[in-house]
């Protein structure tokens, strides 16, 4: 413990004291870092030949973090990673992220660290540095302030540090970073967004630690997340039956806290638990004066505990952007804990959980804090959230619970690297933050999701979702596209699709017509052979596989071809009051449909309660008689009659008498009574509670 203190003194010196301001004055030109390494006796600054000359800068100040040459950390990777990770092809890219993710995990130690503007500009250059790690890349001796950087080298980078970034949102938050930038990161943008996170942990902190709520969340050291409604001017409403109260609305990583305002004071804190397995439910909700459903822009809350929902409002002139903010964070809270329940994890591990939802929602504060304009959706940085929604989200989480459970992580060991090379954990850092407990953090074992040379199998699993997520986004692109508005277009394209249905459909209706005798008369007898031969499966078999030929020939057939667009004729344009005609006499059918149905529905149950009548005795003659066909009869023998049957019922030797059994069942059906119906209205006191 003596040691591990004193280290951590030095590393705050080193800080603290200035030890990077070296950086900060050579940010803008590698030119005198080039000439100390070139003239350096010691061989602390030696040049390597296989970097290029950012890298070598890189690797130079990664050395002094570390406090060994270069040289010594060369021969330490030359020692500690397999062949494959020292493969001339990519020995430059690989040896740069040893170095880097070693200096990272010592460099995060430093309390205080997000707050250095030095720190900031050093994750930077190494993202610059990754982008061209090889002395054959294209050289790039100037890093000034309009230097840039990718998506690749972003999400190499940034995951290493998981205040900064997670590995399942990271492309997501170098989306939101970069929008004004046209694609690429820029310096100033990441700047200040580390410094809104730096000001977003130093306000959780400072909330949870304060006598908020201290007395109900002191059972489990719940970190206070978001406070919301402390101004007038944006209260935040709870709606519970037909009361509303305005109040303060608190958010833990463990539960909401609202607590009603009354005149100078507010009540004691309301708690809607979160971690607890209540069959929570919590949505978007509409609210309106008087109950009615107007605006969008509320939560509903749902458990078991609770006797009716709660609806918690938050009013805004325009856009509902606050309400969908709290929508996400309470959910993120709330998928972190099933995830919690789901893989039973329990002391460290369901801490480090926590933890990865907290520094989710602590990033996205980052993000309106310091770039304010950027609209972006909320749940698409947080990553319960995010694989609630993509697809393959379930296996992200299987393969990241499988991470956490790890006892293995500590040291990297999958890509050949031994006990010099670490990852951090959420509550490591948090904990050099001052966050977390420092005991908490010595006994967490730390979490290996960025391997060197590699893709661990986080990122493999988060890959894989969002290369199907952009096939998914592929599709709905196009069925947005083809959306049409319009009760009679949408009908007209309808029926255009439908064609080739309806086109079958008139030539089985023309030969069970027999309008053409000699056609139906070979259809019937090729059918009815097929069926005593009991050859039906054989032909549903056959069916299939045309299809599935026709598909695959069409298939190579188009290669690379755009599909063909389906043409259809404009139905001509309605007015307003045309097209509110044709509505109500849709509903007008609908509604007939309806009256239809249910009259069936009443005659069947007069039939099946057996009300006196002479229809009633011939269903029961009729239900027997097909039992017994049923039970002694082969099934190929039932199929033959039924098809014979209704085929053959309008052949020119059938004719006459299908029309007088057709005559006979109609007026069987008119005969049977209707069941009766008897219609109550609600009692006036129930309408009152």
């Amino acid at each position: 413990m003596a040691m591990m203190s004193k280290t951590r003194d030095l590393l705050e010196g080193f800080v603290k004291e200035g030890s990077f301001k070296w950086v900060l004055s050579r940010r803008t030109s590698f030119d005198e870092e080039f000439e100390e390494m070139g003239r350096s006796p010691s061989g602390r600054r030696k040049w390597i030949s296989e970097l290029s000359p950012i890298a070598n800068v890189i690797v130079g100040r990664c050395s002094r973090i570390l406090d060994i040459s270069m040289e010594e950390l060369q021969n330490n990777f030359g020692k500690e990673a397999s062949d494959s990770i020292k493969h001339p092809s990519n020995y430059a890219r690989n040896f740069l992220e040893y170095c880097c993710f070693r200096a990272l995990a010592i460099a995060t130690q430093v309390t205080g660290h997000l707050a250095e503007r030095s720190f900031r500009r050093l994750t930077f250059d190494m993202m610059l540095a990754w982008e061209v790690p090889s002395s054959g890349s294209h050289p790039m001796l100037k890093v000034d302030a309009d230097s840039t950087v990718g998506i690749e080298a972003f999400s190499r980078v940034a995951p290493a540090i998981p205040t900064i970034a997670d590995v399942i949102t990271c492309c997501n938050l170098f989306d939101v970073l970069s929008s004004s930038t046209g694609g690429c990161l820029s310096f100033s943008v990441y700047d200040k967004y580390l410094a809104g996170l730096d000001r977003a942990i130093k306000k959780m902190k400072t909330q949870s630690e304060s006598s908020l709520l201290s007395v109900l969340r002191s059972e489990r050291g719940e970190k206070i997340l978001e406070v919301d409604g402390t101004l007038t001017t944006q209260p935040v409403l709870e709606h519970v039956g037909v009361s509303t109260w305005p109040g303060r609305l608190t958010l833990t990583d463990h539960a909401l806290y609202f607590e009603a305002l009354r005149v100078m004071t507010f009540d004691k804190a309301k708690v809607y638990d979160l971690a607890d397995d209540l069959k929570q439910v919590i949505k978007p909700e509409l609210t309106g004066p008087w109950g009615s459903r107007l605006f969008d822009k509320a939560v509903m809350y749902k458990s078991m505990s609770l006797s009716e929902p709660v609806i918690m409002e938050f009013p805004e002139l325009t856009g509902h952007s606050r309400r969908d903010y709290w929508l996400a964070i309470m959910l993120e809270v709330l998928y972190a804990h099933r995830f919690i329940r789901e893989y039973q994890m329990n002391g460290v591990e369901r801490e480090e959980t926590l933890l990865k939802a907290v520094l989710g929602i602590l990033r996205l504060q980052a993000i309106q804090d310091s770039v304010p304009s950027m609209s972006t959706r909320c749940e698409v940085l947080l990553m319960f959230n995010l694989c609630d929604k993509l697809p393959g989200g379930d296996v992200i989480l299987e393969t990241l619970a499988t991470t956490i459970s790890s006892r293995g992580f500590g040291h990297t060991t999958s890509s050949g690297l031994g006990s010099g090379l670490h990852s951090i954990s959420a509550m490591s850092v948090l904990s050099n933050l001052g966050v977390v407990s420092q005991a908490a953090s010595e006994e967490r074992l730390l979490v290996g999701e960025i391997v060197v040379g590699e893709l661990s199998s986080l990122e493999k699993a988060v890959n894989d979702s969002r290369n199907n997520y952009k096939k998914v986004e592929q599709a709905q692109a196009t069925v947005d596209g083809v959306k049409v508005d319009g009760l009679d277009t949408n009908l007209a394209v309808m029926k255009e699709l439908l064609y080739p249905i309806t086109e079958l459909g008139k030539m089985l209706t023309s030969l069970a017509l027999w309008d053409d005798p000699l056609k139906s008369f070979l259809f019937c007898c090729v059918l009815s052979y097929i069926m005593i031969r009991g050859w039906l499966g054989y032909v549903f078999v056959l069916v299939l596989l045309f299809i599935a030929v026709f598909m695959l020939i069409t298939r190579f057939s188009n290669q690379g071809r755009p599909m063909n667009g389906i043409k259809v004729m404009a139905p001509p344009s309605m007015t307003t009051m045309e097209q509110l005609l044709a509505v109500q006499n849709a509903i007008s059918q609908v509604e007939e449909l309806v009256q239809d149905g249910n009259i069936v529905l009443l005659k069947l149950r007069a039939l099946l309660l057996a009300v006196p009548s002479q229809a009633t005795d011939r269903a029961i003659f009729a239900l027997i008689l097909t039992a017994l066909g049923v039970a002694f009869l082969p099934s190929k023998v039932i199929f033959l009659m039924i098809f014979l049957e209704i085929f053959t019922r309008n052949s020119p030797p059938r004719r006459a008498s299908t029309e007088k059994w057709t005559r006979r069942m109609r007026e069987w059906w008119f005969s049977i009574p209707a069941a009766p119906v008897v219609l109550e209205k609600e009692k006036e006191d129930k309408k009152r509670r």
